[in-house]
Order: structure tokens, then C-alpha cells, then sequence
């Protein structure tokens, strides 16, 4: 009886839930990444170097890393619903002000304040994920969320790369017109957050007594289970050494993922295509990574092996990259970008599925974001690191080389990591059973 119950719980919140958070981060990937299409016809507009691009594309995450461990604390305290909406509103208006941009000073001081507006989403999300989901359904579930990056791309690059052809409409360039018209949806969205969403499962109207009744207490004896490492505290979140060594993992996988998004538009141009083909080409790796994404984080949740699948995933993205650095045909370069796009999807689902399973409460809450805002300083590092050395080489194969190194690092930590993880996955294994 219990176990139907459980089924038919976990039915009804996915439906209610998983669709919604992919739709909001569909949104967000695409405001975050767009630059990489906008750069295509922007540099010249504004005489850009790649320096400047790299830089200015990446001191997003500074901003990021700042607002992130406030954001999410906040988030824990007034709730999902409000937070979320008033975090969609912001950075929509801020995305689309990226289109008055008029020189290095504004590109760079708009795409932090854009990273500070958006501080405390995705790793608001996955504290929400964790009051919803037991453990041992997560990394589907966290799979299903992210799967809207590479689904973004595979959509957004063509819509992108069509709006650039509205040069001169109204007497803007193409670009402005992109980053005005894709900031819309994240201010729609921004309203509909706060009349849709649900803070906690005790809140869920939506949900039969008997579901809500069950999901309670599943979720409260998960807290219960995981002892001293999950005190509710904000310093164990802060202080925690698994929380550092996964953020440092996700260091690389995060420079890895912003080097697609903002370098392979043009990485692909220089193989001397259209605009509008690049939008199509660029879209043809993150589709097969979503499917590959999928599959990769169920065979996780089924086996509740979590270490094995992060660094397979990272080795794989490293090969990709320096496979691509070295290709010379548009074949051989979307298959080696295809190769990053798997491995670096295939990574994080099972990553993200680490620091929930010893931390809990504002413990989680901090943890999570100082992972994320940490780690998602590798969005700064690759791409800006790419910019740097394709002005002093004439070529992005150093900058791809460096990037694919950082995923060996963060494949080597997790191997490191997983001593300590071990007993507590073999002891969640055991209770599953």
C-alpha cells in the first residue's frame, strides 16, 4: 500500500514540478549564454577583442559568487515562490538592458550585476528539488532540470542566430534586438512563479492527504537520517571539506559547460559558415547530450553509484575537447563538441546529487550555493582564459586544451572524494534494499 502511494506521490510532483523548473531555466540558460551568438556581429559593432569577450562574459560569475550563499539563505527563509519570482523579474530586466551596451565598461558592469540578479537560481532549485524528492530519485530528477541547458542551446542557437538578421529594424542591430526580445519571457515567467509555485510538501493543496501525508514524512525522517554532518547550521554548510572539494569538481565542469556556450558559436564560425548555420550546427550536440543525460543519471539512481558516473562523464568531456582543438572539418568539430556536450551533461546530475545526501536545512542551503557560486567560477576561468589566449595565438586550441585539463582535475578530485563519500553511499544503498 505504502509503496503505490509512493509511486503515485512521485508521479503527481513530477508533473507538477519538473516541466515548470525546466521551463525557468530554458529561460535563464539562454539570457546567461546568448553573448556567444550576440558576439558574432556585437565585436565588430563595438570593437570588441576576444580578451574582452571572454572577460566580460565570464565576470557574470564573479557576481555570481558573491550574491550566491545570501541569495540561497534568503531563499531558505521567505520561501521558493517569492524568491524565484522576484530572482526571474530582475535578471529579465538586466538581460535585456545588455542591449545599451556601448563599450567594455557597460558590457562588463551589466554582465556582473546580470550574475549578482541571478544569484541563488540554480542552486535555489536544487535545495527545492531536495525538500520535494527523496534522496535516491534525485539525480533523475536533477537530470530532467538540467536537461534544459542543452535544450536551451539546442533551441535558443537558431532563434538567436535568426533574431541577429533584424539588423537595422527600428535602427537597432541585430544583437539588441536579441537580447531584448530574450529577456521578455524571464519577466512573464517572473509573475507566474509567484502564483504557481509551492513552498513545502505541507503546503501542497495539490496533492491527496494520504500523498502529502507520506511525502512529509519521508522527507522529515531523511533530515532525521543524516546525523551530526547535516546540522542546520550555516557554518557546517560553509565549513563542510566535501562541500569545498565538490565545489572545486564542479570548478571544471562549469568551465567546460560556458566554454560551449559562449566560445563554440564562434569556434564554429571560424570554420567559415553563416550565422544562420551556426544556429543550426551548434544545435546538434546538446540534443544528443540531453538523451545521453537522461539515461546516464537513471542508470545512477538505479545502481546508487554516484562517484563513478562524475568522472567517466569529466574524462569523456576532456577527450572532446582536445579532440576539438584539433579539428578541421565541420564533421570531426560537432563531433568532438557533441563528445564535451555528453560528458559535461552526464556529470552533473550525479554531482548534484552528492551534497544532499549528508547535508540538510540552511546546512544545504549554504552548502549547495557555496558549490555553486565556487564552482561556477570555472564559467569565468575557461572562457576568459579562451578569450586571453586566442588574442595572443590566433587560435582556441590553447584555451581548449586548458579547459579540457581542468576536467581531468575535477575527475581526479572525485576519485579523492570518494573515500570519504563511500560508507554513506553504500549505507544508502543498504537501506534502499
Amino acid at each position: 500500500m505504502e509503496l503505490e502511494i509512493e509511486k503515485r506521490t512521485l508521479r503527481r510532483i513530477s508533473w507538477r514540478i519538473v516541466p515548470f523548473i525546466m521551463l525557468l531555466y530554458f529561460v535563464a540558460y539562454i539570457d546567461r549564454v546568448n553573448i556567444g551568438f550576440a558576439a558574432l556581429t556585437m565585436k565588430e559593432d563595438l570593437g570588441f577583442t576576444a580578451s574582452i569577450l571572454g572577460f566580460g562574459a565570464g565576470i557574470f560569475f564573479w557576481g555570481y559568487f558573491l550574491f550566491e550563499v545570501p541569495s540561497n539563505i534568503v531563499l531558505h527563509k521567505v520561501g521558493a515562490r517569492l524568491w524565484i519570482a522576484r530572482v526571474m523579474v530582475t535578471w529579465g530586466i538586466i538581460s535585456g538592458a545588455m542591449a545599451f551596451v556601448e563599450g567594455p565598461t557597460s558590457f562588463y558592469v551589466i554582465r556582473f550585476l546580470l550574475g549578482a540578479a541571478e544569484a541563488g537560481f540554480f542552486p535555489g532549485i536544487i535545495l527545492y528539488l531536495s525538500y520535494w524528492f527523496p534522496a535516491r530519485h534525485r539525480a533523475g530528477v536533477t537530470a530532467f532540470f538540467m536537461a534544459a541547458a542543452p535544450i536551451s542551446t539546442a533551441f535558443g542557437s537558431p532563434i538567436s542566430a535568426a533574431l541577429l538578421e533584424m539588423h537595422g529594424v527600428l535602427g537597432l542591430a541585430g544583437w539588441q534586438w536579441m537580447f531584448i526580445l530574450e529577456a521578455i519571457p524571464a519577466l512573464i515567467l517572473g509573475v507566474v512563479v509567484f502564483f504557481y509555485m509551492t513552498d513545502k510538501p505541507e503546503q501542497a493543496k495539490w496533492l491527496k492527504d494520504d500523498e502529502r501525508t507520506w511525502l512529509v514524512k519521508a522527507m522529515n525522517e531523511e533530515a532525521a537520517g543524516k546525523g551530526d554532518g547535516a546540522k542546520h547550521s550555516i557554518l557546517s554548510g560553509l565549513a563542510n571539506p566535501k562541500v569545498l572539494a565538490l565545489a572545486m569538481i564542479y570548478f571544471g565542469t562549469s568551465a567546460g559547460l560556458y566554454t560551449l556556450g559562449i566560445w563554440a558559436p564562434q569556434i564554429i564560425k571560424q570554420l567559415g559558415v553563416s550565422s544562420m548555420t551556426v544556429g543550426f550546427l551548434n544545435a546538434i550536440p546538446p540534443i544528443v547530450s540531453v538523451i545521453a543525460m537522461v539515461m546516464w543519471s537513471r542508470h545512477s539512481d538505479r545502481t546508487g553509484e554516484r562517484t563513478w558516473h562524475v568522472i567517466l562523464a569529466c574524462v569523456a568531456a576532456a577527450v572532446g575537447l582536445v579532440v576539438a582543438a584539433g579539428a578541421s572539418s565541420i564533421v570531426g568539430l560537432i563531433a568532438a563538441l557533441t563528445l564535451v556536450n555528453v560528458g559535461i551533461s552526464c556529470a552533473k546530475p550525479p554531482l548534484w546529487s552528492m551534497p544532499t545526501m549528508f547535508l540538510s536545512g540552511a546546512a544545504a542551503a549554504t552548502g549547495i550555493a557555496t558549490i555553486n557560486s565556487i564552482g561556477n567560477l570555472g564559467g569565468f576561468a575557461g572562457p576568459a582564459m579562451i578569450g586571453w589566449i586566442k588574442d595572443q595565438t590566433g587560435s582556441f586550441a590553447g584555451g581548449l586544451y586548458f579547459v579540457a585539463g581542468l576536467l581531468v582535475v575535477s575527475a581526479v578530485l572525485t576519485l579523492v572524494l570518494a573515500r570519504f563519500q563511500e560508507p554513506k553511499v553504500l549505507a544508502d544503498k543498504a537501506v534502499s534494499n
